[in-house]
């Protein structure tokens, strides 16, 4: 199965500016992040961010804030408790390609909540984190096990083009490259 941009949304957990350096590999995650979004925007693909606590934790980076058309504060680890339902298509049609940090709490528990509500998901595992990579990697397994699909950023791009004769190729391909 692949990815088509009639039946994705994208999903950005927890990008915050004051959380970032504490990642492991913050700054690549947060890079890798914002080029999934670009692309998201150039394929015409819905972007909700989430934001843990922000009172507390502050707000998204900027270029995350910037890139998304739906915001969400939330309290609990897991974006669904706080009505990220709300947001997204329906499922089981649609395709979740989410990425975030941290991958083992807020990445997860909304990953597997949305897989418990029949979606298919799609974790983008260079733009997610932890501040560990021990933390990160069993995310990763635990979604896996669970049913999740682990792509990377260029995977999504290039299913989501389906061929390098779309009009918006090259535009992808910049920010690939």
């Amino acid at each position: 199965m692949l990815l088509n941009t009639h039946t994705s949304q994208l999903v950005l957990v927890d990008y915050q500016a004051r959380l970032m350096p504490a990642i492991a590999h913050g700054a690549r995650v947060l890079d890798n992040a914002v080029r999934l979004a670009k692309i998201a925007r150039i394929m015409d693909v819905p972007i909700c961010g989430t934001a843990q606590n922000p009172d507390k934790l502050g707000a998204n980076d900027e270029r995350i804030q910037a890139l998304c058309q739906t915001s969400m504060s939330k309290i609990h680890f897991g974006a669904v408790t706080d009505g990220l339902l709300n947001v997204l298509q329906p499922a089981p049609r649609a395709q979740i390609v989410i990425a975030g940090c941290e991958a083992h709490v807020c990445l997860l528990q909304t990953a597997l909540d949305l897989i418990e509500h029949d979606y298919s998901i799609w974790v983008v595992t260079d733009a997610c984190g932890s501040r560990t990579t021990l933390n990160r990697d069993l995310a990763f397994q635990r979604l896996a096990a669970a049913g999740a699909h682990l792509v990377s950023t260029e995977m999504v791009a290039f299913e989501w083009l389906r061929s390098a004769s779309d009009a918006r190729f090259k535009k992808v391909l910049a920010l690939v490259k």
